[in-house]
């Protein structure tokens, strides 16, 4: 029979005391757990259609408190990386059946970030995944008393005991130059990111790594803001150098300003100058010439920011010391690379 008009909605208490079972046991029905038998699943759906229950995502009572919400805590920012992350891990919460609920920060630091997980908790997420790039985001990560299980993202292994997924960006950034040496460059120039960010840092060591490697000279790094502006007011210094033929920019739009730099000085690229990104945006492909890059593949560290953080809800665990493996980079060859004439 179904709920009659005006009488009290059933709650997952109601279903467990009609079915004769545990209040954990329904939570496991609901959300497909194996280890259920089947005649005590028959008997918990039975109870749910008697009642009318329609289990509630914000609700605390899903295995205790937990819910088929994720909470992200993110930065307010619109820099393609943070925002390529976030959408992964919306893509693979949506494929696993969850909802996300998102708390934007102007700076991640440990006070609002515990703001942030106290709010999320409040409303009784399963989980958290925190997008900490920042330096000071992995130094307010480490040991940061969540009370739910909790996932990092980029947290450069400041994240102590919290799972943390990244991409390798060291890798990636060996890549870049490993490849540019590889087209006849005596040396690769580096654009880089903040030095407060995680990201910037790794990949300034992967470039150094690869020369160092191959015993060539290692020119000082500039850096950048991740901007086009500041990929174009430092290219126009270096297309006055004509001793500087390849350039590794630390992510795609700083190597964006740099073309623009590049052809007003009537340096041509690849000719003249070989130039090759990070990240992989959708726009690098269209630009002139296409742009060669290191792709991130967002999807996937989404995907397994969310598999790690229900194998935690799983194992009925807030953390885990097992560091999972870093996802694997891709040069993506394109016009903006070749090999120095002569």
């Amino acid at each position: 029979m179904g709920q009659q008009p005006g009488a009290r909605v059933a709650v997952m208490s109601d279903v467990a005391r009609l079915a004769g079972v545990s209040h954990q046991t329904v939570s496991r029905v609901l959300n497909n757990h194996p280890s259920v038998r089947q005649e005590t699943r028959e008997r918990v759906l039975r109870a749910v259609h008697q009642l009318n229950y329609r289990p509630n995502a914000l609700a605390r009572g899903l295995a205790g408190r937990r819910s088929r919400v994720i909470g992200v805590v993110s930065f307010d920012t619109i820099l393609y990386g943070p925002a390529a992350t976030l959408l992964g891990v919306e893509r693979a919460a949506r494929a696993a059946g969850y909802g996300i609920n998102i708390v934007a920060l102007e700076q991640l630091d440990r006070a609002g970030m515990t703001a942030a997980i106290g709010a999320l908790t409040e409303q009784s997420v399963a989980g958290v995944v925190i997008i900490a790039p920042l330096m000071t985001a992995a130094i307010a990560v480490h040991g940061l008393p969540t009370g739910v299980p909790a996932v990092v993202v980029e947290a450069g292994g400041g994240a102590g005991v919290l799972p943390s997924i990244s991409v390798d960006q060291v890798t990636g950034a060996r890549m870049a130059v490993e490849h540019l040496l590889g087209l006849r460059h005596e040396t690769v120039w580096h654009i880089g990111g903040p030095r407060d960010w995680l990201e910037a840092r790794d990949r300034v060591e992967g470039w150094r790594q690869a020369l160092d490697a191959a015993g060539r000279p290692v020119p000082p790094v500039l850096v950048g803001d991740w901007s086009p502006r500041s990929g174009y007011e430092i290219g126009l210094s270096l297309a006055d150098r004509p001793e500087v033929t390849a350039v590794f920019c630390a992510n795609d739009h700083q190597a964006l300003g740099l073309l623009s730099a590049l052809h007003q000085r009537g340096r041509r690229v690849p000719d003249d100058v070989s130039v090759v990104g990070f990240d992989d945006i959708p726009e690098a492909k269209y630009l002139s010439p296409p742009l060669t890059t290191i792709r991130q593949d967002f999807d996937e560290v989404g995907r397994r920011c969310v598999t790690t953080l229900l194998e935690l809800l799983d194992a009925d665990a807030t953390v885990s010391g097992v560091a999972p493996p870093a996802v694997p980079p891709m040069l993506v060859a394109r016009a903006s690379s070749a090999v120095l004439p002569g």
